[in-house]
């Protein structure tokens, strides 16, 4: 029954920031799911999957009314990264659960303080116009080619298969860093992307040996599916320079939480 109210009041939660963020919910509900509901990393894993799969498609519906979500992009992206999440998803089994939780922990820092960098040069530019910086970050985007967007969206599903998150931890700084979004666009859009991600990682993960505490997710999945129609509209009242630091500083504190829990737990 604890497990069940915990379950509750972090998935909605964990709904607020997907639908805020366009990402967040993997790299939240992973380490919930190890370290507060006791489960094993595979098997959280798999269970996050299916709560941030359906906590992304309840969120990107007020987000495609806003119009923000780049359908074409987000499409393209979201079937080239299925072959890596096969991968990622085959790999990640065969890895020890606190070298992969490890893992993710070192990758959250170095995203997260990519996107704090990002963030920091966005505020100094803000006395330059909106406008401008939207143009130039449109142009950047064309102007990258496909090559870029097949490595780009491979390497994320890689990610995505491997870790068991949704993909938005890794979309969103790909759509913004590489390929130039804005962050409003690239939120948007990794919502798209992450229920791509999640349906493939799911499939994936057929065959193998791995039991998830189906009670625990629907539940968890059920709040965040709630918290992510309370996150989406609330979105529109922050800046983008805000939202990315945002985004930044949550990669930060869950990769220092997970690092912690994994070395003095393990």
């Amino acid at each position: 029954m604890v497990e069940l109210i915990v379950a509750l009041a972090v998935g909605l939660g964990v709904g607020v920031v997907v639908g805020a963020l366009g990402a967040g919910g993997g790299i939240l509900s992973v380490p919930v799911l190890v370290y507060l509901l006791g489960q094993e990393p595979h098997a959280a894993s798999a269970g996050s999957l299916v709560i941030v799969g359906l906590t992304a498609l309840v969120s990107l519906i007020p987000r495609s009314r806003e119009g923000h979500v780049r359908w074409r992009d987000g499409l393209v992206f979201g079937v080239l990264s299925s072959v890596g999440t096969v991968l990622g998803s085959r790999l990640s089994v065969l890895v020890d659960p606190r070298t992969l939780m490890l893992l993710f922990s070192v990758l959250l820092v170095a995203v997260g303080v990519m996107m704090l960098r990002k963030a920091f040069r966005a505020r100094r530019a803000d006395g330059s116009g909106a406008a401008g910086a939207e143009g130039a970050s449109s142009g950047r985007r064309g102007g990258r080619g496909l090559p870029l967007l097949i490595a780009c969206a491979t390497a994320t599903g890689f990610l995505t298969g491997f870790f068991g998150v949704g993909g938005g931890f890794a979309v969103v700084p790909m759509l913004v860093l590489a390929l130039g979004f804005t962050m409003r666009e690239a939120s948007s859009t990794s919502l798209l992307v992450m229920i791509i991600a999640s349906v493939v990682g799911l499939v994936s993960r057929i065959g193998t040996s791995i039991s998830v505490d189906w009670m625990v997710v629907v539940v968890f999945a059920l709040a965040s599916m709630c918290g992510g129609l309370i996150g989406a509209p609330a979105s529109r009242r922050v800046r983008e320079s805000t939202l990315t630091l945002l985004f930044g500083v949550l990669l930060l504190l869950v990769a220092v939480g997970t690092l912690v829990s994994t070395l003095l737990g393990n």
